[in-house]
């Protein structure tokens, strides 16, 4: 694929904040884990570099430090694009139908409805891990108040809190692997080049995502400004290629 035919679909500042929330997720989900006798009982500390992952203490820091890191990316995207008003990945109605007719064209074939900035079943993707997070960061709070000096909650608040973080723990898995798993599909495939250039190819919006009139915009910019080069870089070259001609006659 051409780099001069791509253009910006996400921000350095959206990818930064995409892959800190992956990655504090994984920190968490797997000191999550290893917080539980499953380390020892599978032997998975005597593995190389992975002795720690049978204390319980350093399993425990690296979840806070997971979490510190989740909080404040969600924070901070959160109060980021409701100041600027950006709600284009919030869901939007129909899309549960648009989203089943999109998944029908790719197994299936046929056509596609056209599309916006992001797809409806990234949209409801967004809606569910999103949730999923938020349901995380809350229980997530709630059971470390128990561990703080002064701080007293009742059985009962606790052990809700723990069973709907568990259940979190167990959604978030499913939701990444359905989030990956969206790769699967060819046409969604030049996808996960945004995830980390930023840039997709001018083409492909135009194609599929032809209702983001400012990306449209972008590639048909893109599409001109390539074709003008292509031109100007042509008129440059003819004379050189008459010159020599004459030259040769000449001799």
């Amino acid at each position: 694929m051409k780099t001069e035919s791509m253009i910006l679909r996400q921000s350095l500042q959206n990818r930064i904040v995409h892959w800190g929330v992956a990655f504090s997720t994984f920190i968490l989900i797997a000191s999550g884990i290893f917080q539980m006798p499953v380390s020892k009982r599978y032997m998975i500390n005597k593995l190389p570099l992975m002795a720690w992952s049978g204390d319980y203490h350093i399993s425990l820091m690296l979840h806070y430090v997971g979490a510190f890191g989740l909080i404040f990316f969600v924070a901070f995207h959160l109060y980021f694009h409701i100041a600027r008003a950006e709600f284009d990945i919030f869901p939007k109605k129909g899309d549960g139908v648009k989203s089943l007719k999109i998944i029908k064209a790719m197994l299936f074939g046929g056509q596609e409805p056209k599309s916006e900035k992001y797809l409806p079943e990234q949209r409801l993707a967004y809606f569910f891990i999103g949730l999923v997070l938020l349901l995380l960061i809350i229980t997530g709070l709630i059971k470390t108040l128990k561990n703080l000096a002064g701080w007293n909650i009742s059985d009962s608040l606790y052990l809700w809190s723990a069973q709907l973080h568990n259940l979190g723990m167990f959604l978030i898995i499913l939701g990444i692997i359905g989030h990956l798993a969206a790769f699967i599909f060819k046409a969604n495939r030049p996808l996960l080049r945004a995830m980390f250039s930023g840039r997709v190819d001018s083409a492909y919006i135009v194609e599929r995502h032809s209702l983001w009139q400012e990306g449209v915009k972008m590639a048909r910019d893109k599409v001109a400004e390539n074709n003008i080069n292509s031109k100007t870089t042509a008129c440059h070259t003819e004379p050189l290629g008459e010159v020599s001609n004459t030259e040769s006659t000449q001799k």
